[in-house]
């Protein structure tokens, strides 16, 4: 029998495999490592992100939620300025499916009105015999939708000849429900244009502050602080103020929109300069100086992907600061007026006491700024996890 032990002063032996190699080829106790190891920065992302399940979901409701806005002519039941002047002030329908224990369908009772004159109010009152079944791809109000054609098609509509006023009216006999659909669209919409200024702002002074610094960060800095110190409801009241009363709908948007950008840009300029301050030291960055990178190069292309992290949850942070900005100062009657239609403009209606003690369903669009902003706070924290997938 020999011996497997070479002699002193002999090659050791060894094998070569002639196989190819196949570098995916891997033993089953590793295949999950090896999927770790092989995988990008944004599926890395994607497998944390999903772990976070509210997160998950608050992501898919706010994408439902702005996919609503390009068609919410189709989903709101009546036009935006439809007005039923025989139910002012009703009170929010319930649909039911059953009736006299047979299955009907989505339906709801007709209603009858009779006048309180002890107390001055309309009193709505169902009549059971009376079931208006929904329709549902129908026709029903006319509309111009965005602008380029005009249909009348909608999701759901009130039986022919009836009403369906789930959410209840307004004091003009306006559908409360078509109008937070409607009401969407601005008030979504603004938070994405003033995030998008206020980035813009916040980074490219906050990133010349940090990165230069000298006179430049000095000055920058006394800047932010002034604006820090002022309240903001009172700053918001007078740039308001200053919008000429004569201006379109449109552009008292987009004035609102520049106001909301303007003042929300101090904060996060003050977090890329204290980032930057940090990062400018890194060897990366030297190197990049000494091959001759501008500095716009160096801080877009080096230095922002560094805390990219802390910029999405900024963002996701500041969108419904955004809206409740608008939502602010529309209440206060000094942001977006009548035609236009927003969340805030709605919440003018529950302004008085005595309304909201008789129509207490017109704080309703009050619900969905609250689910909006609950659901960019927990998409942030998930981002945000998201974003350092190796931590």
């Amino acid at each position: 029998m020999t011996s497997s032990i070479p002699k002193p002063g002999e090659p050791l032996p060894h094998y070569i495999s002639t196989a190819p190699f196949d570098p995916y080829l891997v033993e089953p106790s590793t295949t999950a490592l090896a999927m770790v190891g092989r995988a990008s920065q944004w599926k890395l992302m994607w497998w944390q992100f999903r772990q976070h399940k509210l997160a998950l979901y608050s992501g898919v409701f706010l994408l439902l939620a702005y996919l609503s806005i390009f068609i919410c002519e189709f989903l709101a039941p009546y036009n935006l300025h439809t007005r039923d002047v025989e139910n002012i002030y009703a009170p929010p329908q319930s649909i039911h499916l059953f009736h006299d224990g047979e299955f009907v369908g989505p339906f709801v009772y007709g209603r009858t009105m009779s006048l309180d004159m002890d107390n001055l109010r309309r009193v709505y009152s169902d009549v059971p015999t009376d079931v208006q079944k929904l329709r549902f791809f129908c026709r029903g109000d006319g509309y111009t939708f965005w602008g380029l054609f005009d249909s009348n098609i909608h999701l759901v509509c009130p039986a022919k000849d009836g009403q369906m006023f789930l959410l209840g009216t307004d004091r003009l006999g306006r559908d409360v429900l078509s109008r937070i659909i409607y009401g969407a669209r601005i008030s979504l919409t603004i938070g994405l244009f003033g995030v998008a200024m206020s980035f813009v702002l916040g980074i490219v002074i906050g990133g010349l502050a940090g990165y230069r610094g000298g006179v430049f960060d000095l000055i920058v800095q006394r800047i932010i602080e002034v604006l820090q110190s002022i309240p903001s409801i009172p700053l918001w009241l007078a740039l308001a103020a200053i919008m000429p009363v004569t201006w379109s709908p449109i552009l008292v948007y987009l004035g609102i929109t520049v106001i909301l950008g303007l003042l929300d840009w101090t904060g996060l300029a003050r977090a890329v300069r204290s980032k930057l301050l940090a990062l400018r030291e890194e060897d990366y960055v030297l190197s990049a100086q000494l091959m001759g990178a501008s500095t716009s190069r160096i801080i877009g292309r080096h230095l922002i992907p560094g805390f990219m992290s802390h910029l999405i949850a900024s963002a996701t942070l500041t969108i419904p600061g955004m809206i409740l900005g608008e939502t602010a100062l529309s209440f206060l009657g000094l942001g977006l007026r009548p035609p236009i239609t927003s969340w805030g403009i709605l919440l003018t209606e529950a302004r008085s006491v005595s309304v909201i003690a008789l129509y207490p369903w017109l704080l309703i669009p009050i619900l969905p700024v609250v689910l909006v902003v609950l659901a960019f706070n927990f998409l942030g924290d998930g981002l945000r996890d998201a974003a350092d997938p190796f931590k």
